[in-house]
């Protein structure tokens, strides 16, 4: 099928992260998944949950919102109704996960990487690209370990990176943006390390079930999505001197 943006079924939407984007945060980077941004910042606390206390490991945990208007008509600010959405909760304890799953939590000490991914502009995939964005700031702020001699190398030993993959008129897209999201039949989100193991994998039937030929046709386009986007992830950290 020929998708409205022009793009073929198993091509990303244009992608750029930016590193080291704001000069006030440890780790930063704007990632651009086509008309959808995200920016991604992370912070260091000399402090863990209290379950982690005295065991000498470190935490890396996630918040996520969605700026009022970044989608066609504004919405209300989460603070100012008092709670989260659940839809909010569930994205970023994901991002979490993600970036916990390439980090040697045990080598960080007792500190805290606190991970804000802010959306500025949504058009489908805000959760894959502040996944893939903030693994590059959190990249960043973990050499800063390196760089005050805490740990001898870079504790990540991977990266993690994120896309979204639909079936829309019984084809399978990657990269869903919203057009193409709301009118998916199949709707899989799928997380993956640089040497791609899994780290989570979303995905339902919006409609009539699918078949596992389906599923494994979703899988193979994500992961080879998500090795571009490793790509990515890479050329962004050279920028700062980071080599993966």
């Amino acid at each position: 099928m020929a998708r409205h943006d022009g793009r073929r079924p198993d091509q990303l939407r244009p992608v750029s992260i930016e590193p080291g984007f704001l000069s006030h945060a440890e780790g930063s980077a704007m990632v651009r998944f086509g008309e959808t941004w995200v920016l991604c910042t992370v912070s260091i606390e000399d402090r863990v949950p209290p379950f982690l206390r005295g065991g000498g490991s470190g935490w890396v945990t996630a918040e996520y919102g969605m700026l009022p208007r970044s989608t066609n008509t504004r919405t209300d600010r989460e603070a100012a109704r008092g709670r989260q959405s659940g839809r909010s909760q569930e994205i970023q304890r994901l991002i979490g996960r993600a970036l916990r799953s390439v980090t040697n939590l045990d080598l960080l000490g007792e500190r805290s990487f606190l991970v804000d991914c802010d959306v500025i502009k949504a058009d489908g995939g805000t959760r894959t690209a502040a996944i893939t964005g903030s693994c590059v700031a959190l990249a960043q702020a973990l050499q800063t370990l390196v760089r005050d001699g805490v740990v001898s190398a870079l504790p990540m030993h991977n990266l993690v990176g994120a896309v979204s993959v639909g079936v829309v008129e019984s084809e399978a897209l990657l990269d869903l943006d919203y057009v193409e999201d709301s009118a998916a039949e199949v709707d899989f989100n799928v997380v993956m390390t640089d040497d791609g193991r899994f780290v989570e994998v979303q995905g339902t039937a919006e409609g009539p079930a699918f078949e596992r030929a389906m599923m494994d046709r979703i899988i193979d386009l994500a992961a080879a999505g998500i090795r571009e986007l490793n790509v990515a992830q890479r050329g962004a950290l050279s920028q700062i001197g980071i080599e993966r």
